[in-house]
């Protein structure tokens, strides 16, 4: 007769996989449910780690959880790389963020001020500065700052490191789609299914489309560049992140959308942003254009915790532009959450109720309070889900 597992994970991605990691590592049976792990919003994902750069104005809490995370994802990936036998391309170069113009400088410098304020490490750097870091940034490159504790990896290859340590630790793979919580039999079901979480739990979690492009440096060498670059280029916003491969991936749109067709003009505004700021980058292969699914939330924060009215389910979702970093810190919690049943004090703002009838005058206070801080950072740097329109 088969063996009741201890704890059932609805989906394979990084957050998913990491959690069944964690808590097989701690003797625990586990099972996890899904019909083709790593294919979700990770496989098309950049993969960076950039609590300073993502902090955003009126995010406090999250922009704590974004640190917390990042400060555990060092022995994150050492005890990974033991667990699993593999590297997963984690990098510490940095992150350089960069205007193109005197207007999009004077925007970037608008959230500087405020990572700073909020005692985030980030450095302005004059244009020579920029260069002498990375001289294949274009001359027209008006000025930046350095992030240098915003890292990367490579999520596809998370993914699969992720499984195999899950596996090594005694997890298994159930290669099939859960239709309904009551079709999972397991003492905690813990839902980390992305987008597709909306309809297992009723939670706000919506799909926000992000296109990106992965390029390959000529002759299959290296990038001109090693650090990550973040940039506005005549408004547009870009991301370039160079792996040890060859591989340069640019990104993302934001749309609220929940189709995945990769659009012209999607990819027109990140090749034209991109190569504004690295011109080289117009000689380098276009290998692949994709479109994921972000899950997000009304407050743009995670989802983590026990879903109210169902005992024995725990949520892990709603992680939208900072799966990859989040990873470590939701799979700490949630398996700590799992063995112990003690919710740790981190969870308390991200908790599924802060969704219910009951926390809706506090959600409309804490919506109200972020588009004032907002409208005083020039919001557009940092838009509302209904800002977020497809273009």
């Amino acid at each position: 007769m088969l063996t009741r597992p201890d704890v059932a994970v609805v989906g394979a991605g990084p957050v998913g996989l990491a959690i069944a990691w964690r808590c097989a590592a701690r003797g625990l049976r586990v099972v996890v449910h899904d019909p083709a792990p790593g294919s979700g919003a990770s496989h098309v994902a950049a993969g960076m780690l950039s609590p300073v750069a993502e902090a955003y104005f009126g995010e406090h809490e999250l922009t704590g959880l974004l640190t917390e995370s990042a400060a555990r994802w060092p022995g994150f990936a050492a005890e990974l790389a033991e667990a699993a036998g593999t590297d997963f391309g984690h990098r510490t170069e940095g992150t350089l963020v960069v205007g193109l113009t005197g207007d999009d400088l004077a925007e970037a410098r608008r959230l500087w001020s405020y990572q700073r304020g909020l005692g985030l490490p980030i450095t302005p750097l004059r244009p020579s500065e920029l260069r002498d870091r990375e001289p294949a940034l274009a001359p027209r490159v008006r000025g930046g700052a350095v992030a240098p504790g915003d890292h990367q990896v490579d999520p596809r290859r998370l993914v699969a490191a992720l499984r195999a340590a899950a596996e090594r630790a005694g997890a298994t793979l159930v290669p099939g789609a859960v239709a309904s919580l009551t079709d999972v039999d397991a003492r905690v079901t813990v839902v980390a299914a992305g987008c597709g979480a909306a309809a297992l739990t009723g939670l706000p979690v919506r799909p926000v489309k992000g296109q990106v492009l992965r390029l390959r440096a000529p002759g299959r060498g290296t990038p001109d560049f090693g650090h990550v670059i973040r940039g506005y280029a005549d408004g547009e916003s870009v991301y370039l992140v160079p792996r040890a491969d060859g591989e340069v991936v640019l990104g993302a749109t934001v749309e609220e959308r929940a189709d995945t067709e990769v659009t012209a003009g999607a990819v027109l505004r990140l090749l034209r942003a991109a190569v504004d700021l690295v011109p080289d980058l117009a000689e380098y292969d276009l290998v692949e254009a994709a479109a994921g699914l972000r899950p997000g939330t009304p407050d743009n924060a995670p989802i983590l915790g026990p879903l109210p009215g169902r005992p024995g389910v725990l949520v892990a979702t709603g992680h939208h532009r900072h799966g990859i970093l989040l990873t470590p810190v939701t799979a700490d919690l949630i398996a700590e959450l799992v063995v112990t049943g003690a919710a740790d004090p981190l969870l308390a703002p991200f908790a599924p109720d802060r969704f219910t009838a009951g926390a809706a005058a506090r959600a409309a206070a804490r919506a109200a309070a972020r588009a004032g801080a907002r409208a005083a950072g020039r919001g557009r740097i940092a838009p509302t889900p209904e800002e977020e329109t497809c273009n």
